[in-house]
């Protein structure tokens, strides 16, 4: 796909979903003696979080796993309502979330890096891998981010969306207006 069909699709798009582990994160699990679990969120991908939120574009999360620390993640971004976690079937969570927004497939955007992820980057209008994805994801995927996923990976794919909507530089001045004035 050249790049100049990937902006005409990515300028359809009215939603953007995302899974977790191996997309905001790089997919490893820390457990620790007592059984806490720790996982590491990169902060690039927070501050895309900031520029979808500047310019109102929605953003939903699906995980196969329960997780406390996604959802103090997701909490802390700001995502919690649109978070779906526990079910490696996605189709129904994705469903849900699809009718909540009145949307078609055409328009949503999904991220994923495992064979769970298959049926929905398939079935929406830009279907997306990191660049650690597994080689059979990569392969359905319309785009392989550069970045892997933990490291930036969703960050890269809200600047994609916003750029082909001409909305990158509105989100940017948003989010760092300077809000001081002399007095």
């Amino acid at each position: 796909m050249t790049n100049s069909d990937l902006t005409t699709r990515l300028q359809k798009i009215k939603l953007l979903i995302a899974d977790v582990d191996g997309v905001f994160t790089d997919g490893s699990l820390y457990i620790g003696d007592n059984g806490n679990e720790f996982k590491q969120f990169h902060v690039l991908d927070g501050a895309g979080i900031a520029l979808l939120k500047a310019v109102n574009f929605p953003l939903a999360v699906i995980s196969g796993r329960n997780s406390g620390v996604t959802t103090h993640r997701m909490r802390e971004l700001g995502l919690e309502e649109h978070l779906y976690q526990g079910n490696l079937a996605k189709i129904e969570p994705y469903r849900e979330i699809r009718e909540s927004f009145h949307l078609d497939d055409s328009e949503i955007v999904y991220i994923g890096d495992d064979l769970v992820d298959i049926p929905l980057i398939r079935r929406v209008g830009v279907g997306i891998a990191v660049a650690n994805a597994l080689p059979e994801v990569q392969k359905i995927a319309t785009y392989v981010t550069r970045a892997k996923g933990g490291q930036g990976a969703v960050r890269e794919v809200i600047e994609l969306i916003l750029k082909a909507q001409d909305k990158f530089d509105i989100a940017v001045e948003k989010i760092t207006k300077d809000t001081y004035k002399d007095s």
